[in-house]
């Protein structure tokens, strides 16, 4: 429920009367004295869904942006007439039922970004606890990362000024996108290399090996659920006046860590690295964009000017157009990472089969484990080393095992190692 308070300039009292009686409105009209042009103060309930088609018609009488229009949460409205006009807005499009009116969207925005520089310094410092905690193996410390980053503003923001027609919105969220984008990218650069320099880890670590690390190093197509995802649901949630803190997080789940490991494979010289993150990081923000828009245009939000219905409507499905066809194009890097971890894991699984059956050949031998390296490579998930422990009895001959393995995978660049232990039972 919203209690809305409007300025009547001099000569609409009457109209504006007559917008709110027939629509069942309670209302009370108050003298404005401030001596202005303004002549009176009209004060009315509604239901949240009903704002912004009775502003429409409020501003069909003549209120412009001059007057003064305060829209504030009513916890409590005691009015027969009241639940009556709630009830009738109730029937409406389901869409309709919970969306807050155009104009507490664009406050809302508004309200989630703060200012340029709070924006990057928590942006920057941020991204420098996701590369700690990188570096550190930890998932709590990156978790702890996401808290703190401040990029759910932005994203919403550029969306709602494309749909609602503001474009220094619109042009104030894309900025600070790519400022904090670029800003954790560059600070978690910078951090990594400090972090080399005063050997603070040891020398030589091989960052690959760091399964938070890892596992940003191939993003597939899972990726863009994710992203997605948080695209809808901080739409939904702006729209229908929830609380976007814990969706905030989770767009920065989306941004955060991959940016970060983009610093780190900048840092560690490591372009394979750089590249997969890089590409999951970009696909992200699109997909977020993408998803924000859509539907806050599905929900019906549009331009307070109907001269300029048209021009919004194209240039809205023409950027949400733009945006499938860049993820379309960037998901087949997606694609292929998902493709060459699935044939990896077929590989490994031949790999491991043809090992028992070799090994099974020999009833002396007992085979304790095989070890498979995959090719780092994002898009070449094939195995590239095979190390194979056998246990045999003293004093019994080692088989050629390793030729064996040799003749029956068939290729010739992966390694084989073959490594025999001598089993004691007693």
């Amino acid at each position: 429920m919203r209690l809305v308070q409007v300025t009547v300039p001099t000569g609409k009292r009457d109209a504006v009367r007559g917008v709110l009686e027939d629509a069942g409105i309670d209302y009370a009209l108050t003298d404005e004295t401030s001596g202005r042009e303004f002549t009176a103060v009209a004060t009315f309930p509604l239901p949240a869904n009903a704002v912004e088609p009775i502003m429409d018609r409020l501003k069909e009488t003549g209120l412009d942006e001059d007057a003064i229009t305060v829209v504030v949460d009513a916890n409590t409205v005691v009015s027969r007439r009241f639940d009556q006009l709630r009830a009738e807005y109730a029937n409406g499009d389901e869409r309709d039922d919970d969306r807050i009116a155009r104009e507490e969207l664009r406050a809302a925005a508004g309200n989630l970004m703060p200012t340029t520089r709070n924006y990057l310094v928590l942006t920057i410092v941020s991204a420098v606890v996701a590369t700690a905690g990188l570096l550190l193996n930890s998932a709590a410390v990156v978790v702890g990362s996401m808290v703190i980053a401040p990029l759910v503003g932005p994203a919403l923001a550029a969306s709602v000024g494309t749909v609602l027609d503001d474009d220094a919105l619109r042009m104030r969220g894309i900025v600070l996108q790519v400022l904090g984008v670029g800003g954790a990218i560059c600070s978690a650069a910078a951090f990594a290399a400090f972090v080399q320099v005063a050997n603070v880890v040891p020398p030589g670590v091989d960052v690959l090996a760091i399964e938070q690390v890892r596992e940003r190093l191939a993003p597939d197509v899972l990726a863009l659920a994710i992203a997605v995802g948080a695209g809808v649901a901080g739409a939904v949630s702006l729209s229908t006046g929830v609380s976007a803190a814990l969706v905030g997080v989770m767009i920065a789940v989306a941004l955060i860590p991959p940016a970060a490991v983009v610093g780190i494979g900048i840092a560690w010289s490591e372009p394979t690295l750089a590249l997969g993150s890089g590409v999951l990081v970009l696909v992200n923000v699109l997909s977020i964009n993408m998803a924000a828009l859509a539907v806050l245009w599905y929900q019906g939000y549009r331009p307070d000017s109907a001269f300029r219905l048209a021009d919004v409507r194209a240039t809205t499905l023409s950027r949400i157009g733009t945006l499938a066809a860049v993820i379309l194009v960037l998901s087949v890097f997606l694609a292929g990472v998902t493709y060459a971890g699935y044939q990896g894991a077929v590989d490994e699984r031949t790999v491991e089969a043809e090992v028992d059956a070799v090994v099974a050949e020999h009833d002396e031998l007992r085979l304790i484990e095989v070890e498979t390296t995959i090719d780092d490579h994002p898009l070449r998930g094939s195995p590239e080393r095979v190390v194979v422990t056998v246990g045999k009895p003293a004093g019994v001959e080692s088989p050629p095992i390793a030729a064996q393995l040799r003749e029956r995978l068939g290729d010739p660049d992966l390694e084989i190692e073959v490594r025999f232990v001598e089993v004691q039972t007693g």
